[in-house]
């Protein structure tokens, strides 16, 4: 049974190939989905699309459309979302991701360092997994695949 993985969470560093090569060292049967990894493109897909915009505000509300509907479609097709939130950046779109997969009743496993216990809390709560790391994360999955 193959299973397809929602990777939400910023896309400024590769963590989703770590990800990737940890589950291929395991063996998981994964597909992995995602946001936009290219962050120009991202924030270019609006103008890409639809053409030059008025102004930066507007070119920005035109990208959040796109990215948007790749997000409701890719996630609503997963069979688990997994949020990262890492210490060094914003993390906005975790959250969104991670609220949006609880509104649709996705399984949702949060990484969050310790240090982002306290501003978490509710998030972790509402998701069924909340773990430290991207090997305990994948360890959660490699369960659901155990039959002892």
């Amino acid at each position: 049974m193959e299973l397809t993985i929602y990777l939400a969470g910023q896309i400024h560093d590769n963590w989703r190939e770590d990800v990737k090569r940890k589950a291929k060292e395991r063996d998981l049967p994964l597909n992995f989905v995602g946001p936009m990894e290219n962050h120009d493109r991202s924030d270019d897909i609006g103008e890409e699309i639809l053409g030059e915009q008025p102004n930066s505000i507007a070119k920005d509300d035109t990208a959040s459309d796109f990215n948007n509907l790749r997000t409701h479609v890719l996630l609503g097709k997963s069979d688990i979302v997994i949020a990262l939130f890492g210490e060094k950046y914003k993390q906005w779109n975790s959250a969104m991701d991670a609220s949006t997969a609880i509104a649709m009743n996705k399984p949702l496993i949060i990484i969050r360092p310790q240090i982002l216990h306290h501003p978490l809390k509710e998030l972790s709560n509402k998701a069924n997994v909340t773990v430290e790391n991207v090997d305990q994360a994948l360890r959660a999955i490699q369960y659901i695949y155990d039959s002892e």
